[in-house]
């Protein structure tokens, strides 16, 4: 389990498309209007356009993991408040957010 994905809410996404290319040193492989993903060194970074459906204010990490329903049920038990519960956001990639007890936004990620 580690992070290997971070995505950025932007507000201008062409503007941030050429700093994250100029910064990464590599075009993105995912390149639509509602989001641009670059893969860097084995790391996703994506860029949602106004933070997306989800309203993300911040950047946000997510943990790679082979069972999502289980690792979120042990983090909610622990005390972390599930955000956005678990989803299909294609391609067999499902993701769920929560927050831990200071509010920040953390996410997690299973791939089929």
């Amino acid at each position: 389990m580690s992070v290997k994905t971070v995505l950025h809410p932007v507000s201008d996404l062409a503007a941030a498309k050429a700093v994250y290319t100029a910064l990464l040193g590599t075009e993105p492989q995912v390149d639509e209007s509602y989001y641009v993903g670059f893969e860097a060194d084995g790391q996703h970074i994506g860029l949602v356009p106004g933070g997306g459906p989800q309203g993300m204010t911040s950047p946000v990490a997510y943990w790679h993991v082979p069972d999502i329903e289980a690792k979120l049920a042990e983090v909610t038990a622990a005390g972390a408040t599930a955000q956005d519960p678990v989803r299909d956001v294609g391609g067999g990639r499902l993701v769920a957010t929560f927050t831990d007890p200071d509010g920040n936004v953390l996410g997690l990620l299973q791939d089929h």
